[in-house]
């Protein structure tokens, strides 16, 4: 795909604002105060945003921008940002699994090596794999049936893009990402991955011991709590924080029950309020529903309402995996209310 293949419509400003602030004031989610020394330092955009914007058809929405890009000179990360894959925002994730050795990594799953590095293509590292690659067979690599040195090895895969890389990437260890992250001030939330082995883990290494290690290790780097959001999607590690560290104050309960029914997400929710659990966080698409009656043609879900009524404060995720305009799993719930913008006022 070149530069001409990407779309040159995108979702007219007063709108997309809208339906942020709809979004903001259905889940009374409020932008955390800037602390000036600490988010003071300056993100560089590069040039693909004015690239994007001058790309544009003409309209009211692309004056507005190229009126902002030439007055608009310096910018700064914000806490109301949270980055799952970058580091321009204010709180940054670092997804966490162990390896043999019980060495905490940044990791998207404990069983990814072989779909995100190069070790399937390396014959002495293929042969350690589980179920090494061969023609016609699916290769199967678990960071836990590896040490932590083993899994240093690995490089980051060559169709993966090295664009924004200064060396040669390695597979971070969650204590090196600690390191990094606090090393420009930023904040951080961790989410604890479930694990692809058995647990208790060699009979002994519980997952309390995992959900422990992992907060000791912010513990140990002298990160404050108030900086660190836990997060998890096992209900289990979340109420283990709250109940037996000085992190749970902002433990996150992840949810991926998108089937549930209202009475068994407001039960959960009466379980999280019952057991001290302070903030949920769904996927944007759960929190709103289409209603032309309403302001902004959006309205509460009940899903919502049931977290406002149990006190719970809401994160969620938005942008994700998301293509051009307000289309796919982000925004099925409300797709009808923007099916027919037009995209060049």
């Amino acid at each position: 795909m070149t530069q001409k293949d990407l779309p040159q419509k995108i979702l007219p400003l007063h709108t997309t604002m809208k339906f942020i602030l709809a979004v903001l004031a259905i889940t009374g989610v409020a932008q955390a105060a800037e602390e000036k020394d600490d988010l003071a330092h300056v993100v560089t955009l590069g040039t693909r945003p004015y690239y994007l914007v001058d790309e544009m058809n003409d309209g009211a929405l692309k004056e507005k921008l190229e009126e902002c890009a030439k007055t608009t000179t310096n910018f700064v990360k914000s806490d109301f940002s949270i980055g799952h894959r970058g580091a321009c925002a204010g709180i940054i994730e670092c997804d966490v699994t162990f390896t043999k050795d019980k060495e905490l990594i940044c990791r998207h799953a404990q069983c990814d090596l072989h779909t995100s590095t190069d070790v399937v293509l390396r014959p002495e590292l293929n042969a350690k794999c589980s179920v090494p690659f061969s023609a016609g067979v699916s290769p199967n690599l678990f960071a836990a049936r590896w040490t932590h040195q083993g899994v240093s090895m690995g490089r980051n895969a060559d169709w993966r893009t090295d664009l924004y890389q200064y060396s040669c990437p390695v597979i971070p260890t969650h204590k090196e990402s600690i390191e990094l992250i606090k090393s420009f001030n930023g904040k951080f939330t961790p989410e604890l991955k479930s694990a692809d082995v058995e647990m208790p883990y060699e009979g002994t290494y519980t997952q309390e011991d995992y959900a422990q290690q992992m907060i000791d290790e912010y513990i140990e780097a002298g990160i404050d709590p108030k900086s660190v959001w836990p997060q998890s999607f096992n209900t289990d590690d979340v109420i283990y924080w709250v109940k037996n560290t000085g992190f749970g104050d902002q433990a996150v309960a992840l949810d991926d029950k998108y089937e549930a029914t209202e009475e068994e997400y407001r039960a959960w929710h009466k379980l999280l309020k019952d057991n001290g659990v302070k903030i949920v966080a769904p996927p944007m698409w759960m929190l709103v529903k289409d209603d032309p009656n309403s302001e902004y043609d959006i309205s509460p879900s009940a899903y919502a309402d049931s977290a406002k009524e149990h006190g719970l404060q809401v994160l969620t995720w938005t942008l994700e995996r998301t293509g051009p305009g307000l289309d796919g799993w982000y925004w099925q719930s409300v797709a009808d209310s923007f099916q027919n913008l037009d995209y060049r006022q």
